[in-house]
């Protein structure tokens, strides 16, 4: 059973949510913080398995709070989920040690299936950003010293 806390400062953003995640027979949801803070704290107290993270909220944001769940050191990962697909707020979430990001215009589908795999272990990026970090940080790979092995021949 994949345990989830809920972190957003709109309550009808929250209640969607754990509809959805309620649905599904291997998910359940521990608990509904309003704040970066209240998130903190009560990840701290139920260790859910996935924190839904919303970035803008009053008081402690989601990147901040993010930083303080990862830096805690617990089993716990971190998805953040915002209207806004900007890539400043992907980047700063990432740094902060989350395990994924995904806009909340995403289907509902990739949402639990984001929620499953980060609770694996897994990292989730929303698709189009996926193409521009590719995009910005392809050319910081190291290049290749040896060629792929051959194809055969039909």
């Amino acid at each position: 059973m994949t345990t989830v806390l809920i972190a957003d400062d709109q309550p009808l953003q929250r209640f969607g949510f754990r509809m959805l995640l309620e649905s599904q027979d291997d998910m359940t949801v521990l608990g509904e913080a309003s704040g970066g803070g209240e998130a903190v704290r009560m990840t701290a107290e139920l260790h859910p398995d996935v924190v839904l993270m919303d970035i803008r909220m009053p008081g402690m944001d989601g990147i901040e709070a993010t930083r303080h769940i990862v830096a805690a050191g617990d089993r716990t990962r971190v998805l953040i989920l915002t209207t806004f697909d900007l890539d400043e707020y992907a980047y700063a979430g990432l740094r902060a040690g989350a395990s994924g990001f995904l806009v909340k215009d995403a289907q509902p589908e990739e949402l639990l299936s984001g929620v499953r795999s980060v609770a694996t272990g897994d990292a989730v990026v929303a698709p189009g950003l996926t193409r521009r970090l590719l995009d910005a940080y392809a050319h910081h790979l190291p290049a290749s010293t040896h060629r792929p092995p051959s194809m055969p021949t039909a």
